[in-house]
């Protein structure tokens, strides 16, 4: 059997491309070893990354202006949105494509081959399967709780604050505080990258001092949210999607609102990946490059001076996937509103020239 598309994988990426190649008529082959697991992971994103046509229902809260700290408070002007992942997962409805439950084996240029040796063809196939652990890969962490709203904190994009028992000199990591529907919150400790990124019991451990710290009282039965995924790896181009597709941003790890905004481009047989586009994510690996290898004290003082960006600038380096210009200047301004020591830390990790000193700076991010 002959389909216009091949897609293999039913992550949110995955399900959103099938979908937008549905709704424009095509005939869709969808393969994935358990395609109707439900979603248990919290996604969320930016508001005006959403695309028109995805189903405004799909999202569980939105916070107005979200609070980010480094070692003082900023106030974020972007609306930040946090999805209800089982409605979003079925919104992105796969009515009449043909649904495959199998394990992909091998992928060639029109063919699918699966673990039962079976074969599908199709005009295009694209690969949204994600990207596979490795050591040499640089991930995200985070250990969550979901708590009861009543909880006195506020929502939190990121809070870099050392009240959650780590050592001054150890690797760092964040607060993450979103409410996930009037009644609850997910309360998250995060490592933002890491090779290797902190293991997730110690992200326990940092979670409970920090909160016990701001006088929040648990009750031992909040439901637990585990995360661990790569957020480098992926190659940009016409045959992969997602995740797979290097649609991650290696610097924040978000890559569920680019893969919706994008599914649209893909599922016309656009490219996604013009030249601006490629130039954006080797800068934002550049700046991955730069995350990994900024010393623990110095990580608040970095996004400090990155949360004093214009927002146009923090929006074009955290959303403009393709916005070329955007990315350039908020880097440009980023960098020269840095203290003096750090920038040549900064700029000989983004340009990838080792640092030669006599003393061991340890890494924030474990590098």
């Amino acid at each position: 059997m002959t389909a216009d598309l091949i897609v293999c994988g039913l992550g949110p990426a995955g399900r959103a491309l099938a979908h937008r190649c549905l709704a424009h008529g095509m005939s869709v082959t969808a393969i994935d070893p358990v395609p109707d697991r439900p979603w248990s992971a919290t996604y969320a994103g930016w508001y005006d990354e959403l695309p028109g046509w995805l189903d405004p229902s799909v999202i569980a809260t939105t916070v107005q202006y979200p609070t980010a700290w480094g070692t003082r408070s900023h106030r974020l002007d972007r609306t930040y949105v946090v999805f209800d992942s089982a409605r979003l997962r079925d919104s992105l409805n796969l009515d009449g494509a043909q649904i495959v439950a199998d394990r992909v084996a091998e992928i060639r240029h029109n063919t699918v081959t699966l673990a039962s040796e079976t074969i599908f063809g199709a005009k295009r196939v694209i690969d949204a399967r994600g990207i596979a652990r490795s050591p040499e890969l640089a991930e995200q962490t985070a250990y969550g709780m979901v708590a009861r709203r009543d909880a006195d904190i506020e929502p939190l994009f990121m809070d870099w604050r050392l009240d959650n028992g780590a050592e001054p000199d150890a690797p760092r990591s964040f607060l993450y505080a979103v409410p996930l529907s009037a009644e609850t919150m997910l309360l998250e400790e995060t490592c933002l990258a890491g090779r290797p990124a902190l293991d997730t019991a110690v992200l326990r451990d940092r979670l409970h001092h920090r909160l016990r710290s701001r006088g929040i009282e648990l009750t031992g039965t909040e439901p637990i949210e585990r995360v661990r995924f790569p957020v480098q790896g992926g190659h940009p181009g016409q045959r992969r999607f997602g995740a797979a597709g290097a649609f991650t941003h290696p610097a924040t790890g978000y890559s569920v609102t680019a893969s919706l905004a994008a599914a649209d481009t893909v599922a016309r047989d656009a490219s996604a990946w013009p030249a601006r586009a490629r130039a954006v994510h080797a800068l934002r690996s550049a700046g991955l490059r730069a995350l990994l290898a900024l010393p623990p004290a110095d990580l608040p003082v970095f996004f400090d001076a990155f949360f004093t960006l214009p927002p146009e600038l923090q929006r074009a380096y955290l959303s403009g996937r393709t916005d070329l210009g955007g990315t350039v200047a908020a880097m440009r301004t980023l960098f020269t509103a840095l203290p003096a020591p750090l920038r040549r830390r900064v700029a000989t990790a983004t340009l990838g020239i080792p640092i030669r000193s006599p003393i061991r700076i340890g890494s924030s991010m474990m590098e």
